[in-house]
């Protein structure tokens, strides 16, 4: 049974969403001292590390300021800190943390190896941890904050093939996520579900599926360059694992002459990746509102704090499997959206972009089209 009580918003966490731009992070509570919900009234603290700025503009811009106002308005201090895409750096917030002894540590891996290390010292320090976003891969987290990651890929399969339309043999390629990030890994597995049967039957040809390291943007559009010039050229379709790594794409297709002619798949809902929709030169997005996340983690952290498992364990009612401890994660696994032309709209009214920012320059007679505002 999906956890569905998690998408009700507190009051508060409304307030910041409605206050809250695409690229513009909101104000954190101060921190006045006073008996009205704020973190002084029960003592708690939780430590969340994030994980960089460059792969997503979510983390800062949107992770960050919602889980601080949503802690305090549970009453908690929320240590909020970004690794900046530096294990080294991860590993010392981690150190410093667990020094504090922080009553929860929330973390989103920069890979495996370093998330598990991270989790071993806070479980010999007595602190339970929790996988936000990205389940660590043979670590210890006692629970795992994030989307359905598998429906992530599946929307980006079916997206594909509803723009795709009906052509046989079409050529496709892949450009998939950080070999390092489990999620990429079941991205493509939901992907496949889908693209699989069509690639054995022949209707498509799958010239080459090939990950990116880290996420790097530039990297994935030298990679996709590389893979076209190799096939003469031709592709009719692309699986890009997000909005960042389709924009990298989409220019290789423009300086091809072939930009909104070849479908390309996107992830995170970005600014960019909308407008690029909007554009007709990327097919599709996922978008996966990241308030709801934030107060899943929220939710999830309060009463682990408090000690109260029992709590943790009833919301955590999901289950997903760490391949390489071979066990079991109480999961609290939420819906991604598959977002096109057609539906732009929702993540407007979600205040996930704002009209300003989305209809601007060349965009705004597309805005008209499709009526958003």
């Amino acid at each position: 049974m999906r956890v569905r009580s998690m998408l009700a918003l507190t009051s508060g966490l409304v307030l910041v969403l409605a206050g809250c731009g695409a690229n513009q992070a909101a104000d954190t509570p101060e921190d006045t001292g006073s008996t009205g919900g704020g973190a002084a009234d029960t003592g708690l603290v939780v430590g969340v590390i994030l994980p960089d700025t460059e792969s997503s503009a979510r983390w800062e811009g949107f992770d960050k300021p919602y889980l601080e106002n949503a802690f305090a308005e549970a009453g908690v201090e929320a240590d909020v800190q970004n690794a900046q895409g530096d294990i080294q750096r991860f590993s010392t917030i981690a150190d410093q943390m667990i020094q504090r002894g922080v009553d929860v540590l929330a973390l989103t891996n920069l890979s495996n190896e370093s998330g598990a290390a991270v989790q071993q010292r806070a479980e010999a320090a007595g602190i339970p941890t929790i996988d936000y976003d990205r389940l660590t891969l043979g670590g210890n987290a006692q629970y795992y904050v994030s989307f359905d990651n598998t429906q992530v890929g599946r929307l980006q399969g079916e997206g594909l093939v509803g723009c795709l339309g009906d052509q046989p043999g079409a050529q496709i390629i892949e450009i998939q996520g950080s070999p390092t990030d489990s999620n990429a890994t079941l991205f493509q597995e939901g992907q496949r579900e889908i693209l699989q049967p069509l690639y054995d039957s022949g209707e498509y040809e799958l010239v080459q599926s090939q990950p990116i390291d880290q996420w790097e943007n530039q990297v994935g559009g030298r990679t996709f360059q590389q893979i076209l010039t190799r096939n003469g050229g031709e592709v009719d379709g692309v699986v890009a694992a997000n909005d960042g790594l389709a924009g990298a794409v989409i220019t290789v297709l423009q300086q091809a002459g072939l930009a909104g002619e070849v479908p390309v798949t996107g992830q995170d809902a970005s600014p960019e990746g909308l407008r690029s929709i909007l554009l007709g030169d990327q097919c599709m997005t996922v978008y996966k509102p990241v308030f709801t996340e934030a107060q899943a983690l929220v939710d999830l952290a309060v009463p682990l704090a408090q000690g109260d498992t029992e709590a943790a364990d009833a919301l955590a009612s999901d289950v997903s499997v760490d391949t390489e401890g071979d066990r079991e994660v109480a999961s609290v696994l939420l819906e991604p959206v598959l977002i096109t032309t057609d539906n732009v709209q929702t993540v407007v009214d979600d205040e996930w972009v704002s009209v300003e920012d989305l209809c601007a320059g060349e965009v705004a007679d597309a805005c008209t089209e499709y009526g958003i505002s």
